[in-house]
């Protein structure tokens, strides 16, 4: 699959990684002398973005001014031969540049093109800019993250950003199966704010279902319990007892309480969720004698699912995360020796690979204007003069 890749800062670069890992080939085109926007981004090492760097594995550079009629010129080219494009751009910016998806339909009726922006490209909020902590506003997220108590609060992650990132992927993948049974390719319209949305499942339920808003729970479950973080001695222990089973095995073998089982209060999933203020502190009660590690080996001795609250640098050290290969180290050619995130999905016969480090800015030109176009030295050196691309050298 060939992806030209017009997308920067987190969703459409994430889409593009994504495929990328799984066997792409992904051009990025950048403006020249800034690039993606993440570029300029902290923590730098040796000049590098390590943010740049964590997103934009397994891409190619090209640097191309699409204001420039060459520019466009070279990319309608690109276009060409491509299987897919993704762009990030507001909505109607592609139309100004004369690179939409009408324009490249007429020179190649297989394109696929992703656009992904903060609203979609319809409605009345699409001309609005739209970034993931608006999305997470307009979804209700932040309403129903936080404690109780509390202010509304944002994923701890660019969550909106991530899905839109996802939903561009899946929604690529099922546009190619129909490629290749009919030829044709089509436009994807993906939005941060409805990828979000669409993730709401519980909260839908409860709305839909009985009228009832999501508010904010802390860590609590909405519809079971006890499933969720309790108070131990020395902080807190995650508790899954989202079944019947695994809350008989956490009276009777954790908490050693297995009269709980028959209270009223407690007897169904129905009456622990009603009654889960009381069942709080019942259980805090008995956890907070001793510490996490205590209550974390029980746990898993009684096949209750339940673990500790790591931080972000416990989570990537623990040898679980590494023998699963979910830290991985490459070489990049200024940055050096860096560690990254490993690929999520296991695929028994065409795992992803971290098959290159993220471009420099511009590195490839000469190789894809060469090998893709076919263009010769004297034209490159014409487009750099030209301004149309910037020579690698110059960038660095």
């Amino acid at each position: 699959m060939k992806v030209l890749d017009l997308t920067r800062v987190m969703a459409g670069p994430y889409c593009t990684m994504v495929l990328g890992d799984l066997g792409a080939e992904v051009i990025k085109i950048e403006k020249g002398k800034t690039g993606d926007d993440t570029r300029s981004m902290g923590p730098f090492v040796n000049g590098e973005s390590a943010c740049f760097m964590m997103i934009n594995r397994n891409k190619r550079s090209l640097t191309l001014d699409l204001k420039s009629e060459k520019g466009r010129e070279i990319f309608l080219k690109l276009a060409k031969k491509a299987d897919v494009i993704v762009e990030n751009f507001r909505p109607g910016v592609v139309q100004k540049l004369g690179i939409d998806y009408e324009t490249v339909k007429k020179l190649n009726r297989g394109i696929i093109y992703c656009s992904i922006s903060g609203y979609g490209q319809t409605g009345p909020y699409s001309q609005k800019g739209g970034f993931d902590i608006m999305a997470q506003g307009m979804t209700g997220l932040m309403s129903m993250t936080g404690e109780p108590d509390g202010r509304p609060v944002k994923a701890g992650i660019a969550m909106n950003d991530i899905s839109a990132g996802v939903t561009a992927v899946y929604s690529i993948l099922a546009a190619y199966v129909h490629k290749q049974k009919t030829s044709r390719g089509q436009l994807i319209d993906v939005s941060l704010v409805e990828s979000g949305l669409a993730w709401s499942v519980w909260e839908a339920a409860s709305y839909f279902g009985a009228g009832v808003v999501p508010q904010r729970t802390g860590s609590r479950h909405r519809v079971s319990a006890p499933y969720q973080a309790f108070k131990t001695s020395d902080g807190y222990v995650l508790v899954g007892g989202a079944n019947q089973r695994s809350w008989e095995k956490f009276c009777n073998k954790v908490v050693h309480k297995p009269e709980w089982i028959e209270d009223p209060k407690f007897k169904t999933p129905h009456d622990r969720i009603t009654n889960v203020d009381e069942l709080e502190r019942r259980i805090e009660e008995v956890l907070g004698d001793k510490p996490t590690h205590h209550w974390v080996d029980l746990l898993d001795d009684a096949g209750v699912p339940g673990g500790p609250i790591y931080t972000y640098e416990e989570s990537l050290q623990d040898p679980h995360i590494l023998a699963r290969g979910m830290v991985q180290e490459f070489e990049h050619p200024v940055a050096g020796r860096l560690k990254t995130l490993g690929i999520p999905n296991k695929l028994s016969e065409t795992p992803g690979q971290i098959r290159r480090p993220a471009p420099l800015l511009g590195q490839h030109n000469d190789e894809i204007l060469r090998d893709e176009l076919d263009l010769t030295d004297e034209e490159i050196n014409k487009l750099i003069e030209e301004n149309v691309v910037t020579r690698e050298e110059l960038v660095k």
